[in-house]
């Protein structure tokens, strides 16, 4: 594994515990260090345990494990048979195109050390053409090597098992005489998941690419639409969550990705698709994708509506007013706070002058390196303590589940705004507080 970030440590611990002899090369010292002692240097859920069952010779997806270690010496993947490069591709600073000069210089530095046979394996999210460009430079530089496009489509909070157990495997190989051979390495090493039923699609480069990218905007899209029919029902009065219930129960569209709310953030889905419509205008169809403009509008619109309820909530200001918000990752079961929801909505009110206080289980360290001036709490109950409002944001189970009547106890008024439509407002009201969420009456 070339990368040890996120993709990388988690493909590398699943791998290791499907049996395969894996090592682990990444420039960062402290994050090899933190890896090969089993405490991964980011929060996923079993990651962890799973890195300690390596090292404790387990077994994980019915497989006995195989050996893991983790190095700063790129030398050591010399008599690998396969190399997957899981490296980030963050948004190019001042564009929506997608930097891609980790992903060069990890194939530039990787292919001195190929050999013949050997794959080399692309799983970092990349705009459509970089893999055949990759190819031909390939050629130049190993020509006996080979060169696949695997995507991944890891969820995090969830991204050992969607590893060890995913939906599709995708596999982008030219249509020449050696493709089922170079399918069949790759077909050994998801021995495991095939068994178990997960789907595997052959492709060509470009639609091995598109595949990531496609997923993400469509999701993207998903989420932007139920937030512009919550627009939408705040203008009309209708109630957003129900509207949700009822077309989701049309098979042609289901309920997953309904969820009213604050909108998407993290790593993936905002720079993926402004990347994706970058490259596209690269290529000449810029207008197949001008939706997506709108999209990620939506998307950010939900932030500065949130602070606009907020501050209504609060009679108009936020001056000397405490705010509770609840939650600092930009999903649950994550510490990572990259282009956090909420962490902006924190920020902005801030920003207007109100006495803000964040607690989150996990991610409170990573987002005081982000947003140092914002003011932190690991405990929940002195978060709540004295709080003129409550803004749940980020939907951990802490959260969901705290009782109307114990949390009322706490705070100097009873006010919550329920960022994404988790909590029953009847319940909430019923214990005297003022509940107001977005899209809903």
């Amino acid at each position: 594994m070339i990368g040890c970030g996120y993709l990388g440590a988690v493909h590398a611990a699943c791998m290791a515990g499907l049996g395969h002899d894996v090592v682990g090369v990444d420039v960062d010292e402290g994050k090899v260090a933190a890896l090969q002692s089993a405490a991964a240097p980011f929060y996923e859920p079993g990651l962890n345990e799973l890195l300690a069952d390596i090292q404790a010779g387990g077994t994980s997806g019915g497989a006995t494990s195989g050996s893991l270690r983790f190095t700063t010496d790129l030398g050591q993947i010399a008599g690998a048979r396969a190399h997957f490069v899981c490296v980030g591709t963050p948004q190019r600073r001042g564009e929506n195109a997608a930097d891609l000069r980790y992903v060069d210089a990890a194939f530039a530095s990787a292919a001195a050390h190929l050999a013949p046979g050997d794959l080399i394996i692309g799983k970092s999210t990349v705009p459509v053409g970089t893999a055949r460009r990759l190819a031909e430079d390939l050629h130049r530089t190993a020509p006996e090597a080979r060169l696949v496009w695997n995507p991944e489509f890891l969820r995090e909070g969830h991204a050992v098992t969607d590893t060890l157990h995913p939906d599709r495997l995708v596999y982008g190989i030219p249509d020449d005489p050696d493709r089922d051979a170079t399918a069949a390495v790759l077909d050994e090493i998801y021995a495991a998941p095939l068994a178990g039923g997960s789907a595997r699609l052959i492709t060509d480069y470009p639609t091995a690419e598109l595949v990531k990218t496609a997923a993400n905007s469509f999701l993207a899209t998903k989420i932007s639409f139920i937030n512009a029919m919550a627009e939408l029902c705040e203008a009309a009065g209708a109630d957003v969550t129900e509207l949700a219930d009822a077309i989701g129960l049309d098979d042609r569209i289901g309920r997953k990705f309904l969820n009213a709310g604050l909108g998407f953030g993290g790593g993936c889905l905002p720079k993926d698709i402004r990347a994706f419509m970058a490259r596209a205008g690269e290529l000449g169809a810029d207008q197949a994708l001008t939706f997506l403009r709108e999209v990620d509008a939506i998307n950010m619109r939900r932030r500065i509506r949130m602070v606009e309820l907020a501050r209504e909530v609060c009679d108009g200001s936020f001056l000397g007013q405490k705010i509770a918000v609840l939650g600092a990752a930009f999903k649950p079961e994550s510490d990572d706070v990259r282009d956090s929801p909420a962490l902006n909505v924190a920020a902005q009110i801030q920003l207007q002058g109100g006495n803000v206080v964040v607690t989150d289980p996990k991610a409170l360290a990573n987002a005081e390196h982000r947003f140092p001036d914002l003011q932190y709490e690991e405990d929940l109950e002195t978060a709540l303590t004295g709080a003129d409002a409550v803004l749940l944001l980020t939907e951990w189970t802490q959260f969901t589940g705290l009782d109307p009547e114990a949390t009322g106890a706490l705070v100097r008024t009873r006010r919550i705004l329920d960022g994404r439509n988790v909590l029953t407002p009847a319940t909430w009201r019923a214990a005297g507080w003022t509940y107001r969420a977005l899209g809903r009456p």
